[in-house]
């Protein structure tokens, strides 16, 4: 979402719900049933919603409204009048994150029906405006140390404020209808999911940039709580008129599906062991202008357009997600500079060996070591991250992790020299171009784009990641494209040892055998 308004815009989740908007959610919830006693709108804004329901429901006979901004509840208070609802509209001045909500529903009766546009804002950015709408600081996502320090543990505000709605639910004979982000919606419906509780839910899609001027993917969520099941699916419709769904969101194996059609085809592909391959992520160094140069004409020009006179000993060409999506894999125009062949190597040896590198990173020391990342902290100076023997190896099957394409490409060395990621793309390292070939080739088959698409939510900032790649056992697909011969004799000549027991047990065990399905 961009963050082009006005402050108090954001801070307060500000993005009004259009009435044209309010009057089609509120007639679909009519329209698929629903007849509630009591609604509520905890964050209700200017109250397009609550108005357009007030018409929608002329039978509720609790409607009630809640917001931190009087100027709104006054607005709203007008317009329930001009419109013959002052008398069923209750409106209340309140935080959210401090309302005695467990108090306030207790003298609601059921069925109850909650609805709003919960503010589309991640903490970070209210943090970053000193802003004090927000909730008491915890790790609810129960993130690692190490998705904390790379920045995995920022959230929306709506996520919080949906995971505490949900929690006034339990026990209740009630329905939630919430306007929220598609990555946000998916979040709660896992939250929900692994509590083992498995409502009916459905997710509408609209129109965010119509409606809300925003380029983000969003959508109505609804949660009904009246009907419980054991599958835990939600169909995900085109609009708010459509009755067909496009696709069907699940939960299985303890994650999130993203179509549950192919993840039912081919989920015997799924790794359920140890694999021979380990899908990797290019080198990360937070700092493109003194570590990226581009080579024309003979020179080394960095990204302020330096022209720089450097030793080849650290240097490696250097492919991007854009290259990979541009053509450009071929043949490298960028080189990266790299200061350590494994995390923790010391860079002081620098000096020594390459003495015009040295200078060159001492020259703009002030770029590496303003690094906002906590990676880098008690690190030696000029330090990396991501970067392994595996960076190094000649041959790779390379895929960006940011652009909306399946796409693999087999990348080899250039003049002698193996080319070198950056952390917006994955890979597997193979040891020859035989063998990089023919796993890109099973790669970009029909069988595992569709295996693939059981995962990918191409709507995420990055859609494809390490632990969606790593989902896929090779071995199986292999077999499911009958090339497991092949496969098995580049593994066997790469690591006679390791896998060739391993092999011939799968052989002998049929465990990839498509006919007999696991």
């Amino acid at each position: 979402m961009r963050h082009d308004h006005k402050p108090q815009k954001v801070e307060y989740g500000d993005f009004q719900t259009p009435a044209w908007l309010a009057e089609q959610i509120c007639n679909l919830l009519y329209q698929s049933g629903i007849r509630p006693r009591t609604i509520i709108e905890p964050h209700c804004g200017r109250g397009s919603l609550l108005l357009a329901a007030a018409d929608q429901f002329p039978d509720t006979g609790q409607i009630c409204g809640f917001d931190i901004n009087d100027a709104h509840l006054r607005f709203l208070e007008q317009q329930a009048i001009l419109q013959g609802n002052g008398g069923r509209i209750q409106l209340h001045t309140g935080d959210f994150f401090v309302l005695d909500w467990e108090k306030i529903l207790s003298a609601l009766p059921d069925p109850l029906l909650i609805v709003g546009n919960p503010p589309w804002v991640t903490n970070s950015v209210l943090a970053s405006m000193t802003s004090d709408n927000l909730p008491i600081k915890r790790n609810f996502q129960n993130q690692a140390g190490i998705e904390a320090i790379t920045g995995s543990s920022n959230f929306d505000i709506s996520e919080w404020m949906l995971r505490e709605i949900t929690g006034w639910l339990h026990g209740r004979t009630a329905i939630l209808a919430m306007l929220c982000k598609t990555a946000v919606a998916r979040k709660l419906l896992t939250y929900i999911w692994q509590s083992n509780v498995a409502p009916q839910a459905s997710l509408y899609l609209i129109n965010a940039a119509a409606a809300f001027q925003v380029a983000v993917d969003a959508g109505l969520l609804v949660i009904d709580y009246r009907t419980q099941s054991q599958a835990k699916i939600c169909n995900v419709y085109p609009d708010l008129e459509n009755s067909t769904p496009i696709t069907q969101i699940g939960f299985a194996q303890g994650q999130l599906i993203a179509d549950s059609g192919c993840f039912q085809k081919w989920r015997h592909l799924v790794q359920q062991g140890s694999s021979p391959y380990q899908w990797r992520s290019g080198i990360k160094h937070d700092c493109a202008l003194v570590m990226e140069l581009e080579y024309a004409n003979g020179r080394y020009i960095n990204k302020p357009g330096e022209v720089i006179n450097l030793e080849n000993d650290y240097l490696y060409p250097m492919l991007k997600s854009s290259d990979l999506t541009e053509g450009r894999a071929a043949r490298p125009c960028r080189y990266m500079l790299v200061t350590q062949k494994s995390v923790g190597d010391e860079t002081h040896s620098i000096q020594l060996t390459a003495p015009l590198t040295w200078a060159y990173l001492q020259k703009h020391g002030a770029y590496l070591d303003g690094r906002k990342s906590r990676i880098y902290k008690n690190r030696p100076r000029f330090a990396i991250f991501g970067v392994g023997g595996y960076s190094f190896a000649p041959w790779k099957v390379v895929i960006s992790g940011l652009y909306k394409a399946l796409r693999f490409t087999a990348v080899g060395p250039l003049q002698g020299k193996p080319t070198v990621l950056d952390d917006t793309c994955y890979f597997l390292p193979c040891h020859s171009e035989e063998e990089a070939r023919l796993l890109a080739q099973l790669l970009n088959s029909t069988i595992a784009r569709e295996f693939f698409h059981a995962f990918i939510f191409w709507d995420n900032k990055r859609p494809i990641t390490k632990k969606i790649l790593q989902q896929l056992d090779l071995l199986a697909l292999a077999t499911a494209c009958g090339k497991l011969a092949e496969l098995n004799a580049i593994l066997i000549e790469k690591q006679p040892t390791s896998h060739f027991h391993q092999l011939q047990l799968l052989e002998q065990t049929g465990e990839y055998n498509l006919n007999e399905k696991p």
